[in-house]
């Protein structure tokens, strides 16, 4: 799957920030997003992930997944989420409570993931879709704290319900990041090759991701920017 939009923060460097998002099964993802006329990438294979952003030196800073970033990006269960065919993955599912969500009654529901790590997820008692989810993150000081992610606006795509609108931010807090989806493509021709470790711009071809020519080359210059928390 393949979602083209723009993201809207507090953080970003610039607003309304285009971004490009290609998943693949079983866990795999590429991210760009482009500020200042820029691009940062990141890429996760399924095993290791590599950070592409612009640097004051002669070229782009390719760096590594950090060991909790890695951890993040195996636990994100990419297209499917964590709670299809869960048992089948090693994923315990348990029924907390119904707590009301965006004016709506929701399924409160306790997952424990097979690495070890647990969130919750929100699930609409009407429409059974999920609307909330919670995960750690580890904020600029070190420490691990709890970002909450909302899906809003579902639309109809080849009869899948997907959020065009994806906000995440602290627990409490109103001023929130936004992911707007503007466009999706489902089940496009994806090489493996544009999932692997990105090649630095200048030296060498790499692989970049289009909505309408996924396999197309060339990850532009020195780019800029990355996915909300």
């Amino acid at each position: 799957m393949v979602w083209v939009g723009h993201v809207d923060s507090q953080n970003a460097a610039a607003p309304n920030l285009p971004f490009t998002l290609a998943l693949k099964r079983p866990d795999r993802t590429r991210f760009e997003i482009t500020a200042l006329n820029q691009v940062i990438v990141r890429v996760f294979d399924g095993k290791e992930g590599w950070k592409l952003r612009p640097s004051s030196g002669a070229g782009p800073d390719l760096r590594g997944f950090t060991a909790d970033e890695v951890k993040f990006a195996r636990d994100e269960q990419v297209i499917d989420g964590p709670l299809l065919d869960h048992a089948a993955k090693g994923i315990a599912v348990a029924l907390e409570g119904v707590d009301r969500v965006d004016g709506h009654d929701a399924y409160r529901l306790f997952v424990h993931l097979s690495s070890g790590a647990a969130r919750h997820v929100w699930v609409d008692t009407q429409s059974f879709l999920d609307i909330k989810y919670d995960r750690p993150v580890r904020s600029a000081s070190g420490q691990l704290t709890t970002i909450e992610v909302m899906y809003r606006d579902f639309k109809d795509v080849d009869g899948l319900k997907i959020p065009f609108v994806i906000e995440s931010g602290a627990p409490g807090v109103d001023k929130r990041g936004r992911l707007v989806i503007e466009k999706i493509s489902l089940n496009p021709p994806l090489d493996d090759l544009m999932f692997a470790k990105p090649v630095v711009p200048g030296r060498h071809h790499s692989v970049s991701v289009g909505i309408d020519a996924p396999t197309t080359t060339g990850v532009p210059h020195p780019q800029a920017s990355s996915p909300l928390p």
